[in-house]
């Protein structure tokens, strides 16, 4: 078992979106090579469309546990409490889940999460809205800065009328919590409550789709880890930032050239924490190939690391698996040249 170490003084990389283009693209082809994971400041979204969908969302947590539990369970949309996935995982958190595709109505399950659901309804397809377009747009600089003539390869995927994206709402309240008890104003005082005792909110995992957006509040938990047994607590603030993700899609989108980090959510005793968290995914049927222009070329032809596959293909194995376990390099990668070229002929054939 590898021992497990909390690294504080890693600087993570905070992209400003208003320096000049190029800049900015070296900064977000470095950070996804490196952690596959940075931040972004003056991103564009507005602060309004922010605040109402954090409104909704803490008005929802605040209900008594009968109340939530009306608009659940997650299967697959809706309310959970504690229990993640279907494979026994488990963590200190409640959540909604709802699908972020503008062409799918959640005016339904919205009756059963708010006494306004057009309120709702209109906060939660005004947020996803703009998140796309800052995923979109992350994405069409990625393409840029990985030398894509296609630049708008990746953000395709997300923009398809089926796509399968995804809007979750994680909250986090401190771990001495018991649902049908808790409102989400039960912060203890500094002196009542010790931050430095930590349980998981939401284990170790990566996140299989294309990119994910995070926005969270002023509340600290979230780690990264961009080495076996190393953690790295990302700071809460600048609290105008959005946190991004490489997700696995991407990985193998890029062949392997932008990493998909692994990471978790920590809860202590003394102050909730809620995270808004868009997983921008192409539609089922996508076949997901990386671009020839990022293949590795070898003396007699071009490599790919990982086989062909279809987004439904990966959700499938990713469900049928435990959280933390690793999918994408233990099922779907090549390990040779003439692994690539059986996958060729098996995909032709």
């Amino acid at each position: 078992m590898v021992s497990e170490k909390i690294q504080e003084n890693i600087k993570l990389p905070i992209i400003d979106l208003s320096l000049e283009k190029s800049q900015i693209i070296k900064l977000i082809v470095k950070a996804s090579e490196e952690f596959g994971f940075f931040k972004v400041i003056n991103h564009g979204v507005d602060t309004n469309v922010i605040k109402k969908m954090e409104d909704e969302s803490y008005k929802f947590f605040s209900k008594p546990f009968s109340q939530k539990q009306c608009a659940g369970p997650a299967n697959p949309y809706g309310y959970g409490c504690k229990n993640i996935g279907l494979n026994g995982d488990n963590g200190e958190v409640e959540y909604l889940l709802l699908h972020a595709n503008p062409n799918l109505s959640i005016s339904q399950i919205s009756k059963n999460i708010s006494s306004d659901p057009l309120m709702f309804s209109c906060a939660v397809n005004g947020y996803v809205e703009s998140v796309r377009e800052l995923a979109c747009t992350i994405l069409e600089l990625m393409a840029q800065g990985l030398r894509v003539q296609q630049t708008s390869v990746y953000s395709n995927l997300l923009m398809d009328l089926h796509s399968d994206s995804l809007l979750r709402i994680n909250h986090y309240p401190p771990f001495n919590w018991t649902p049908h008890l808790l409102h989400h104003d039960c912060d203890t005082s500094p002196n009542s409550c010790n931050s430095t005792v930590s349980k998981i909110g939401f284990g170790e995992h990566t996140d299989p789709q294309i990119l994910t957006i995070l926005r969270s509040n002023d509340a600290p938990g979230l780690q990264i880890s961009p080495q076996k047994g190393l953690w790295v607590p990302i700071s809460p603030h600048p609290n105008t930032a959005f946190a991004v993700f490489v997700g696995d899609t991407l990985q193998a989108l890029t062949n392997g050239r932008f990493k998909s980090v692994r990471h978790r959510a920590m809860v202590n005793s003394c102050k909730t924490r809620m995270s808004m968290v868009y997983f921008g995914a192409p539609s089922p049927h996508a076949r997901i190939c990386c671009p020839l222009e990022l293949v590795t070329t070898t003396p007699h032809k071009p490599y790919h690391l990982y086989r062909p596959f279809t987004w439904a293909e990966y959700k499938k194995a990713t469900y049928s698996m435990r959280l933390g376990d690793t999918r994408l390099d233990q099922f779907f990668r090549l390990q040779s040249e003439n692994d690539e070229i059986i996958s060729i002929n098996n995909q032709t054939s």
